[in-house]
């Protein structure tokens, strides 16, 4: 039996390290990356890097984000996601994909403490703040980072995480000697920042390509075609107030005084906001059509369509889902391309859950161990068990040894606690029944109507439990007396010699000679 631990300080074993480090109640239960209005870790970045972008100025913040200096390029991919609807769009659909996956927990093995710690991690994940926590940290995506510090409840014996609070990526900066590991940014320190308490927060890195994890984000990858977009749609727009709206054209005639001209000014001022004006009968007020009425704007919603699309490649993996006219077959295949994506993602997010979740945890509460539970998150359909159940059972009928721990891990299902109601087999078949096997047979063989088996079967059955019932519940009964299989074994030979087989073979014998004949007679 597990024993949890208990007093104000714990200590774990650093992630990285692996040395014991000492954690206090106090220091655990405090928020460390909370912004603040008179601190360096301000809530509002107080800059706007989207509304000054331009290829120079867009090359200057990848460069600088590259070298350490990360604070404008996480609010640019903060800025991204609040003004391009479609990249907002195409973000959260991957985010809400992998966070709408309900995690599983697999324990180490099927030991009884195992079985214990693998319980408490499904407890911790039932919590309401865990949708949030996912959504989140799945904030990396976009980023190439998501962090998100835990708020321990060190009230009980057994330390749990009361609340989870996101952690603004512009608090962070990598250190500058491998620019892989990210520290804090503090009052103290304020521009090398200090490390980030073991055991207080929960750090994602998703992997999206080989190298830098500041270079994995998404917003990297979409920033060109954010910028191309936004100079295309500004460009949009004043075609349309240039060539989109009518043009009015007033006319005087020559001997037009000044303030016949100032008059007709007015009305064409007028008649831009109005739709209408009065003017004398001898002046001419003309609409001249623009080039709208020849598709002059087509060339500027293609380049924001052909930008969208490159997102959506880059977001999603596929843009069939996105697009208009594509086929239900092709949306079909690009969704399963897609789905390894989030498939990958769900992984990834599972070992970041298991690395500096579930190992605080345990080892706040019971200590180091050598073997932890883990949490999964994959994507599998209602289908799949049913299938995993239909070919498990004839492996099972053939002797094969499994963990009834993986079985229940598969179906998201706890050990069944003591005294509890737990379901069992409607019916259960006595030894020594013909009926089990016979009852297989008619499945495997698929038969629609009944031949000449199924009779001799319905017929044999009909005298059949009287006469095996006869000459075997003697031998169960005495199964259940005995105390012991060497106790049985030695008073089987008194019973034997009291048993009367003959009408017993005697129908056996009968039903093997039906049935040998009818296979003759099929095989000819």
């Amino acid at each position: 039996m597990l024993k949890q631990l208990s007093g104000a300080i714990r200590r774990l074993l650093h992630p990285q390290t692996g040395e014991a480090v000492t954690v206090k109640d106090t220091d655990a239960t405090e928020a460390e990356a909370r912004s603040r209005s008179m601190s360096v870790r301000r809530p509002s970045p107080g800059i706007s890097v989207a509304s000054t972008l331009s290829p120079a100025r867009l090359a200057g913040v990848l460069r600088n984000a590259v070298e350490g200096d990360v604070r404008e390029y996480f609010i640019l991919a903060e800025e991204m996601e609040e003004r391009d609807l479609h990249y907002a769009s195409v973000l959260r659909t991957r985010k809400l994909t992998v966070a709408g996956i309900v995690p599983t927990v697999v324990a180490a093995s099927d030991d009884e403490k195992d079985i214990l710690l693998a319980d408490a991690v499904r407890a911790l994940l039932e919590q309401p703040q865990i949708p949030e926590l996912l959504f989140d940290l799945l904030d990396g995506l976009g980023k190439g980072i998501g962090v998100c510090e835990i708020l321990w409840d060190t009230r009980q014996a057994q330390w749990k995480p009361r609340d989870y609070e996101w952690v603004d990526p512009r608090f962070l900066r990598p250190e500058r000697e491998t620019l892989r590991q990210f520290m804090l940014l503090t009052d103290s320190n304020p521009v090398s920042g200090v490390s980030l308490s073991p055991g207080k927060f929960i750090i994602h890195q998703p992997r999206l390509k080989s190298g830098l994890p500041i270079r994995n984000g998404l917003a990297r990858l979409v920033a060109v075609m954010y910028m191309l977009k936004s100079f295309t749609v500004r460009d949009w727009w004043a075609f349309g107030e240039k060539f989109g709206i009518p043009i009015v054209v007033g006319k005087y005639g020559a001997n037009a005084s000044p303030e016949q001209i100032k008059t007709l000014i007015d009305a064409i001022s007028s008649i831009a906001s109005d739709a209408g004006c009065a003017i004398p009968q001898s002046m001419q007020l003309d609409m001249q059509e623009t080039a709208s009425r020849n598709n002059g704007g087509a060339l500027f919603k293609e380049m924001a369509e052909w930008c969208d699309a490159q997102t959506s490649k880059a977001v999603l993996g596929q843009t069939m889902t996105t697009d208009n006219g594509s086929s239900r077959a092709q949306a079909d295949v690009h969704d399963r391309v897609r789905m390894d994506i989030v498939n990958w993602d769900a992984r990834q997010l599972a070992d970041t859950l298991n690395e500096f979740l579930v190992r605080p945890f345990i080892q706040f509460n019971y200590g180091p161990q050598e073997n932890y539970p883990r949490i999964k998150m994959s994507v599998s359909e209602a289908e799949d068990l049913k299938s995993f159940v239909e070919a498990l059972t004839p492996l099972i009928d053939r002797g094969m040894k499994i963990q009834e721990s993986e079985i229940r891990d598969r179906f998201g299902l706890a050990e069944p606690e003591d005294g509890a109601a737990v379901l069992v087999p409607e019916s259960t078949f006595t030894a020594f029944s013909p009926a089990p096997a016979l009852n297989r047979e008619h499945i495997a063989l698929n038969r629609s109507q009944e031949d000449d088996i199924d009779v001799m079967v319905s017929e044999a059955m009909k005298d059949w439990e009287q006469t095996g019932d006869a000459f075997t519940s003697p031998v169960l009964q005495l199964a259940k007396d005995v105390g012991s299989y060497e106790e049985f074994l030695a008073r089987l030979p008194e019973l034997q010699q009291s048993l009367k087989p003959d009408e017993f073979v005697q129908q056996l014998a009968l039903l093997s000679f039906k049935a040998r004949a009818l296979g003759d007679a099929n095989d000819g």
